[in-house]
Parts: C-alpha cells; structure tokens; sequence
C-alpha cells in the first residue's frame, strides 16, 4: 500500500504542516504502508527543507525504514516503511 500527501495547498500554514505530515506517518504505520509519497513542491526548497527536518526528529526517524529524494523531480520525496 503506498500513501500520498501534497503539501501545495498548505504550503504557507506551519502547524497544518506538522499535522498533515503526523497524521501521513500515523497512517502509515497504523495500516502497514510500504511508502509514503510527500510533495512539498518546487519552489523555493524550503518547504522540503521543513519536511526533511521532521522527518529526522528521532520519535518519526524511528518509524521509517529511509528516504529517497525522486531523481527526476525535485518536488517529490519518498519515505518507505519496512514491516
């Protein structure tokens, strides 16, 4: 089962941020998710840099398995769960 989560309406609301990215981990896990696909966009990068920053808080780190940044668009990451 793969997850999807695009950020582009919510690109400017921190704490919607933060939620909607919580609540794609915590579906994740609760159904057994092999990937999570997260689109921050293009733009400026920072929006991405937000999203590689809470990914790597240690209590989220624990529940992935690695991310993987798309080689051909720069606006995509994957996150992939090992169960």
């Amino acid at each position: 089962m793969k997850l999807k989560l695009d950020l582009h309406d919510i690109y400017n609301r921190g704490s919607e941020i933060d939620r909607a990215l919580r609540g794609v981990m915590e579906e994740a896990v609760r159904k057994k998710a092999t990937q999570v696909e997260i689109i921050p966009g293009k733009g400026s990068g920072q929006l991405k840099k937000k999203v590689l920053r809470f990914l790597e808080q240690k209590e989220i780190k624990a529940l992935y398995h690695r991310v993987d940044k798309d080689a051909k668009n720069h606006g995509r990451l994957f996150v992939y769960f090992r169960w």
